[in-house]
């Protein structure tokens, strides 16, 4: 695998911009794909976004495999060890800090990867409750179509909040549009359920592995007796949230911390032993 030959404009240029396509190392202005490619035009493909810390990916394998998932379900191929092949040589080539890796396969038929910078984070959030209802072919899998979540977001900051809380239409709490969601009720830490067709999140399931968290079928009536909440996603590890609708709560609470403290540990033992 090697990088195309670049002008003196090009060698210019930060260590993440570049691209992996389809296996060739590219500046990523240049990694383009036809505009024809069903990715593009039908959001018909699969991604995974995983942590980079210090350069180092955290759960990599286990982004892979619900990325296989992912296309079994689509019905779409897929080459695992390529993808894996992509990301790796690109991270190699990237001296890409604490950032984000992402990875995509689109239903034409190419493979990206790319390094994106950690977004700017709140302290805490104010969730606004936004009718959703998921489509049911695509539980379990992690598309490119994702309009419907991106517009969650925006009806929910067009309300004054920061994100959206997803609400099915009975009224069921589900999770946020790119994050698992997560409250505390007499001290008990409790997540809507994978059956109410949230998705099986890589941070969701070490904050089941490393706390006493447990699954509770949960709607907006319910979280009136929530003490805490936070929501939890790869890039955000475990964010506190200090509204939901009207309800005002403590951010972080203790719960919260212990939660976060737990998840974080488990990274960087997790990376201590891949260095190892």
């Amino acid at each position: 695998m090697a990088i195309m030959e670049r002008g003196a404009t090009d060698r210019q240029h930060d260590e993440r911009s570049l691209a992996c396509l389809d296996g060739e190392l590219v500046p990523i202005e240049r990694a383009c794909i036809p505009v024809t490619d069903e990715g593009l035009l039908r959001g018909d493909g699969v991604f995974e976004v995983v942590r980079l810390y210090e350069g180092r990916p955290f759960a990599l394998d286990r982004h892979l495999e619900r990325m296989s998932r992912s296309a079994a379900n689509l019905l779409l191929p897929f080459d695992r060890a390529a993808v894996e092949e992509d990301a790796r040589a690109l991270l190699g080539a990237a001296k890409s800090g604490d950032a984000l890796l992402r990875v995509l396969v689109t239903r034409g038929g190419h493979r990206v990867a790319l390094v994106e910078p950690l977004p700017a984070l709140p302290q805490s959030l104010a969730l606004g409750g936004v009718t959703y209802a998921p489509t049911i072919v695509l539980d379990g899998v992690k598309s490119l179509s994702y309009a419907a979540n991106m517009l969650a977001g925006r009806l929910a900051r067009e309300r004054g909040f920061d994100e959206a809380l997803l609400v099915s239409p009975q009224g069921s709490v589900l999770e946020c549009p790119t994050a698992s969601f997560f409250w505390v009720r007499a001290g008990e830490l409790l997540t809507p359920p994978l059956e109410e067709h949230v998705l099986a999140s890589i941070t969701r399931q070490l904050i089941m592995a490393v706390t006493d968290a447990r699954e509770q079928p949960t709607s907006l009536e319910d979280l009136a007796s929530a003490e805490e909440a936070f929501v939890a996603s790869s890039v955000r590890e475990v964010l506190p949230v200090h509204t939901i609708e009207q309800l005002e709560l403590p951010a972080p609470g203790p719960v919260t911390d212990a939660t976060a403290a737990a998840v974080r540990a488990e990274i960087e033992t997790a990376l201590a032993r891949a260095v190892a």
